[in-house]
């Protein structure tokens, strides 16, 4: 049963992992095409977040991966806020649309991931612990 358990985590680990970097990989995408200014700067951070938060996934354990799972949860979710922010009432003074570059795609890939990370967040928290004898 714990095999089990240990297996389904290492699976859901991946998929935030992919998720993360999917997520920090449109961003980048934008930032060397088109997207410019503190917009593109600030993409660039999100790629990198995205990335090292994607290795935490796989290479963290304890409370480290406790740590990396929760800030890639809040990672995407604010990430997929501020869009959503920028497509209704602006923001800073950014309002985007919905036919502009990957913005449907972001959204479809944000969202899966929060539920993803949302279950992957859920196990590593539930894990029991093993304590010395």
């Amino acid at each position: 049963m714990a095999e089990t358990s240990s297996r389904a985590l290492w699976i859901m680990r991946i998929l935030s992992a992919i998720f993360l970097l999917a997520a920090g990989g449109i961003h980048l995408y934008l930032a060397f095409n088109g997207v410019g200014g503190i917009l593109g700067v600030t993409f660039i951070l999100n790629g990198i977040a995205g990335l090292v938060l994607a290795i935490g996934m796989l290479f963290l354990r304890g409370r480290l991966l406790q740590l990396a799972t929760v800030l890639s949860l809040l990672f995407l979710i604010a990430t997929l806020g501020a869009l959503l922010l920028a497509l209704t009432v602006g923001l800073f003074g950014i309002h985007e649309t919905w036919d502009f570059t990957l913005v449907p795609e972001t959204v479809i890939v944000e969202s899966l991931g929060i539920v993803v990370l949302g279950i992957t967040t859920a196990m590593v928290l539930r894990r029991p612990r093993v304590t010395a004898s």
